[in-house]
């Protein structure tokens, strides 16, 4: 039976639960059962051992997105699957900084990584938290800043008087027993997109959280939108408004990569702006980056390697030149061939290939199938034990094509 998210948290909300938990070193989840054997045999009672281990888990799971930080937080599964990244917070709360907002409301804070961001730069911070057991983590979590205030309420009903700045994280998921379930409808959210839309009508600096995939017709007028990808996986759009909405903005794609971040914004609507040349598979392939797509970008990125689309209504590029861009992953064009399944099986058996990476857009091929048709094991070898190659398909007109190319490894 399932356990509900208060009985995991509530044991270690004590002074022994708590000791307990920071004892406890990182574990492989195959030795759970042993060291669960360990501690009820010291005399822990199962719920207290339940609870710690399921946090260390947590833990674990959460150093991708806040690193060190993670081993002295409490999680909730939910809770921790929306959270924000820490450097993407810091971003958020940058933003506030900047425009000199000195009180931010949280509303919706979750586990309070934007508030600990904020609260990291001096700003006062008021986070709300409908659930009750994840209020309990982010006061926890938040307990080393005098200057958050963590208040377990409905995050649309709570006073904002002296506060000139919210953030919101809407919640897009609701829980049921059989875990989580994402919502599309801005309006379902919980605050919903009008809830967000009547405080920036009063005038206060908004900053709010959206699902990457928003459309940009649901975008709202007189607000800026970013969409932040992490490593090359689109993480949310962000819409900013009043004080922290940068003048002349009304789209950016935000890249936190190896390099460090980088940023191409533009002033035009969606759907306007620049157009960029149709031109022949040549050269070098760029595969611009999600977060880039999104924003409705790709023209912009096309313009900046003087480069071309491929095909007007797909986000691939070529250029003649290889030009180091953060905003996309550059292939170098190896041969181009019509699709055709026979043909591209004769071609792996031929060069001896074990090893094919597929990438696709604008074709309804998927890459699991073909990689069974053409290789002769129907699977990838080990990565290093045979030849590897790499295979765009796409559309360019009326016609499907294979593209071999070679990744370029970035500088």
């Amino acid at each position: 039976m399932a356990h509900a998210p208060q009985d995991q948290i509530a044991p270690l909300l004590t002074p022994e639960g708590w000791e307990l938990l920071a004892s406890l070193a990182p574990y492989r989840d195959e030795d759970s059962f042993e060291l669960n054997a360990a501690l009820r045999k010291a005399g822990h009672p199962a719920e207290r051992v339940s609870a710690v281990l399921t946090q260390s888990r947590l833990r674990t799971r959460a150093e991708a997105k806040f690193g060190e930080f993670a081993r002295q937080m409490l999680f909730t599964q939910a809770g921790l699957e929306q959270a924000t990244r820490l450097n993407v917070a810091a971003h958020h709360a940058q933003r506030f900084a900047a425009a000199g907002i000195s009180h931010v409301a949280d509303l919706g804070c979750g586990l309070g990584a934007d508030s600990l961001a904020l609260a990291s730069l001096d700003i006062n911070v008021t986070s709300v938290e409908m659930d009750e057991t994840t209020a309990a983590c982010a006061t926890v979590n938040l307990i080393p800043f005098p200057n958050a205030t963590v208040v377990h309420a409905d995050a649309a009903a709570v006073p904002l008087e002296g506060v000139d700045g919210v953030w919101l994280d809407p919640a897009r998921r609701v829980t049921s027993t059989s875990g989580t379930k994402r919502i599309w409808d801005p309006e379902a959210f919980s605050p919903p997109l009008s809830f967000v839309e009547s405080l920036a009508a009063e005038g206060k600096a908004v900053g709010v959280k959206m699902g990457p995939g928003m459309p940009h017709e649901s975008v709202p007028a007189g607000c800026e939108a970013q969409w932040v990808s992490v490593a090359g996986d689109v993480t949310e759009v962000t819409l900013w408004f009043n004080a922290v909405r940068r003048p002349g903005v009304r789209r950016a794609a935000l890249v936190l990569g190896s390099q460090g971040p980088a940023e191409l914004a533009s002033a035009d609507e969606f759907g306007a702006g620049p157009s960029a040349p149709v031109g022949p598979v040549e050269g070098y392939l760029y595969e611009p980056d999600g977060a880039v797509i999104r924003a409705g970008l790709v023209a912009d990125v096309a313009l900046q390697l003087g480069g071309h689309l491929v095909d007007e209504h797909i986000a691939y590029i070529c250029a003649p030149e290889l030009v180091a861009t953060p905003f996309a992953r550059a292939y170098k064009v190896l041969d181009v061939m019509p699709y055709n399944v026979k043909a591209l099986k004769a071609w792996v058996k031929q060069e001896g290939i074990t090893v094919l990476d597929i990438k696709k857009r604008g074709t309804a091929v998927t890459p699991e199938e073909l990689r069974k048709q053409l290789l002769p094991s129907g699977k990838n070898t080990k990565k290093g034990s045979g030849k590897a190659a790499t295979l765009v398909l796409t559309r360019i007109g009326e016609d499907r094509v294979a593209i071999v190319v070679e990744p370029v490894q970035p500088a």
